[in-house]
């Protein structure tokens, strides 16, 4: 797996990590993807949809599926290059918290983009064990309901869904915060610390870069 080198995605060098462990806390605190493949007529077709992220000795895969009757798993079979991207918290950013006035608005956000290649899963068996990690990421009780509902129920669900693995051959991950503007940190950091969730999850990474403890002590005022 390669760190920003293809993925489609506008990255400056002042928002870019190249550190897998943020792009991995990224997609497991966002998990709600959009996959993105083309159609047979050329265009963008995309499928909103959890994903479970994976960490093998190869790199980072991606664990999912959708209905069969979506046509999505079978232009993966067709095109297996794809990408899924992940959207964190993100909120607008108020030119206020610069203390000269030649400023304009912004907006502030953590996203991950990663180029896939995908392996369908249609055995049921293998099927089930990609649906239990996906359980297990939202609602651990829920396994042994769906034990007990029985094997003919099961296999009529999972004769309704086509899973895939996505396996991440590059991502780019964008922690957009302000980084190059140190002089505005402190204002955002307690605009933060009072906004919407979003806002305060924003706050969150401010503090995990680095950027939270120069906001608390005013520094680059």
């Amino acid at each position: 797996m390669h760190c920003g080198h293809n993925s489609p995605m506008y990255l400056p060098s002042h928002f870019k990590s190249d550190d897998p462990a943020m792009a991995a806390l990224v997609m497991r605190e966002n998990p709600f993807a959009s996959l993105i493949s083309i159609d047979d007529a050329g265009l963008p077709f995309v499928t909103h949809l959890p994903l479970h992220l994976e960490e093998r000795d190869s790199g980072f895969v991606l664990l999912g599926h959708c209905a069969r009757p979506n046509p999505h798993w079978r232009y993966l079979q067709a095109r297996p290059t794809a990408v899924a991207t992940f959207l964190g918290p993100h909120a607008y950013q108020s030119p206020k918290v610069y203390p000269d006035l030649a400023r304009v608005p912004t907006w502030n956000y953590l996203a991950v983009h990663c180029t896939v290649s995908a392996m369908l899963v249609d055995d049921p068996l293998a099927k089930d064990r990609l649906l239990k990690k996906l359980i297990g990421d939202h609602e651990p009780p829920y396994a042994q309901q769906w034990r007990d509902l029985g094997e003919d129920f099961a296999h009529k669900m999972l004769a309704g869904i086509m899973a895939f693995e996505l396996e991440v051959v590059d991502l780019q991950c964008k922690l957009k915060l302000n980084q190059h503007r140190r002089e505005a940190h402190a204002v955002m950091r307690a605009g933060y610390a009072d906004g919407n969730d979003d806002e305060r999850e924003l706050g969150l990474w401010m503090d995990r870069l680095g950027m939270g403890a120069a906001a608390k002590t005013g520094e680059g005022q």
